[in-house]
């Protein structure tokens, strides 16, 4: 009967030692980012791994208050663009840890 105790005891450990480099995962994608585009370049954004939004850099041509829409749509979808790419470090960051076990609510 020990010796069942004894495996739940490692398998505790381990998921403890885990726990404990995801923690540090998450603290480093605090200070990891990606880089997105929309419009050839005209927009770009910055995401780091908690998905927050970082930077928005314009280029000086797109600042136009007749073409606003089309301003909004290329922020849109540089911020989507950038949304995406962050989510995808962090998975592949957290696979690292997790062997490529997918643990659900763990990855985005």
């Amino acid at each position: 009967m020990a010796k069942g105790f004894g495996g739940m005891g490692n398998l505790l450990k381990q998921a403890q030692e885990i726990q404990a480099r995801m923690a540090q995962i998450q603290e480093e994608l605090s200070r990891k980012t990606v880089e997105a585009s929309a419009g050839g370049g005209m927009v770009r954004v910055t995401v780091n791994g908690q998905m927050a939004l970082c930077s928005i850099q314009l280029d000086p041509t797109v600042v136009d208050p007749k073409e606003k829409d089309m301003l909004e749509d290329l922020v849109l979808a540089a911020v989507n663009e950038g949304l995406r790419r962050a989510r995808e470090m962090v998975a592949e960051e957290m696979s690292k840890v997790t062997g490529g076990f997918k643990i659900p609510g763990l990855m985005p």
